[in-house]
């Protein structure tokens, strides 16, 4: 079984996806964009063979890397990222070299556009915003006058909340429009709902073998735009309203063999036209692992390894964990440009028991999940929310 992994060297921590599938039985042959001798010995220990690129955005690159692999060992079984940022990638590579295993390029082409999404979940039947692909902007105020605002505008394709906009008025309306004709946008009715996960993995028959939920305190879309702090946490339980229409999306999607981090609305109140308080609708469906450090927050979690439980569920179609033990894990991120009411040192002496890590985070990551992360993991919900009440208390709320 000769795996290709695409950028197992960032994040860091996905040098251990190489662990799992090598421990799982595959051949893994790993393509870096950093150089031999800066990689980690880890990375290393793992790997069958390590082909170096200038940049994974060369194309002829990659095509000659896994050519190379294909020639020293045989056809291609897969060809895999789990990162957001080399989907399109993967895709194009598996369908250059005959892999079957994941979504062609075509078919990734249209799961990441959000209005594709759209019918998927009707499928699954879970309600969705009304949405258009304005073309005019006669387009998006007729679909304002017809849904109201607020309203949001974002990327059809697009990653992350960047160029992601909450649109109050017609005036405001015009002007992003005026500011993003050159996009392929997408205008939603804005939904005033909580922000929650349902991630895991899912074997060859689109069956969940693994289930995880986050909620957000905050969200990411003001964390990007507006610079505020963040944070999310797993739940002890996950109900079996929110497995049932996991598993429904999952198969209506026709997702198989992967990691899966689907993002859902519940209703903070009743609308009229949208249904009552705790309404669940589908926001977007992403096919790889949810970002960040947050595969490490279900291993604290559930006291697993999902690393390796990846490469056994999408290898050998099992999954050999007992009943998880359910904690809570999470974090806060804080930003340097806000004085909080305590310092990160105070935070680390009230909840030393709970307290997993501190992480002073890279920009590139720090843009979404701030500029200091404390990661903390706890057995009942009051002392959870002690925690995000305190490390999140800035001096000018008192």
């Amino acid at each position: 079984m000769n795996f290709v992994v695409i950028s197992p060297n960032y994040p860091e921590s996905y040098w251990m996806f190489c662990r799992g599938l090598k421990e799982n039985g595959a051949t893994v042959l790993a393509i870096v964009d950093t150089p031999y001798n800066q990689l980690k010995d880890e990375l290393k220990q793992y790997c069958d063979g390590i082909y170096v690129v200038h940049s994974f955005q060369d194309y002829d690159a990659m095509v000659r890397a896994v050519g190379y692999f294909t020639f020293k060992y045989g056809k291609m079984d897969w060809i895999e990222s789990n990162n957001e940022a080399w989907l399109t990638l993967d895709a194009r590579l598996r369908d250059d070299f005959n892999v079957k295993t994941g979504f062609s390029l075509e078919r990734i082409e249209e799961l990441q556009s959000k209005s594709q999404m759209k019918k998927y979940y009707k499928e699954a039947d879970v309600p969705v915003a009304d949405y258009k692909v304005p073309n005019t902007l006669k387009d998006a105020i007729e679909f304002a006058d017809k849904v109201g605002y607020p309203l949001v505008m974002k990327p059809d394709h697009g990653v992350g909340a960047s160029m992601t906009y909450k649109i109050m008025n017609q005036q405001q309306l015009e002007s992003v429009y005026m500011q993003t004709k050159d996009h392929v946008m997408i205008l939603e009715q804005f939904i005033d709902g909580d922000v929650f996960t349902l991630d895991g993995i899912c074997d060859e028959h689109g069956d969940i073998q693994y289930l995880n939920s986050l909620e957000y305190v905050g969200n990411c879309m003001d964390s990007v735009l507006y610079q505020q702090s963040i944070g999310c946490y797993t739940q002890f339980e996950i109900d079996d309203e929110c497995r049932d229409i996991v598993q429904r999306t999952i198969h209506a999607f026709k997702i198989k063999n992967r990691f899966f981090h689907c993002e859902f609305f519940r209703l903070n109140h009743n609308v009229q036209g949208l249904g009552e308080k705790g309404r669940i609708f589908g926001l977007e469906v992403n096919f790889r692992p949810p970002g960040g450090f947050c595969p490490d927050l279900m291993n604290y979690a559930g006291e697993l390894d999902v690393y390796r439980l990846w490469a056994e569920v999408i290898l050998k179609q099992s999954a050999s964990y007992s009943k998880l033990r359910r904690f809570s894990a999470g974090f806060v991120g804080r930003r340097n440009s806000i004085k909080y009411q305590y310092s990160t040192k105070q935070i680390q002496a009230m909840f030393n028991e709970e307290l997993i890590e501190i992480l002073y985070l890279p920009e590139a990551i720090a843009a979404a999940m701030g500029d200091v992360a404390i990661v903390a993991k706890f057995t009942s919900p009051v002392r959870r929310d002690e925690f995000f009440k305190t490390a999140l208390l800035r001096k000018d709320c008192l």
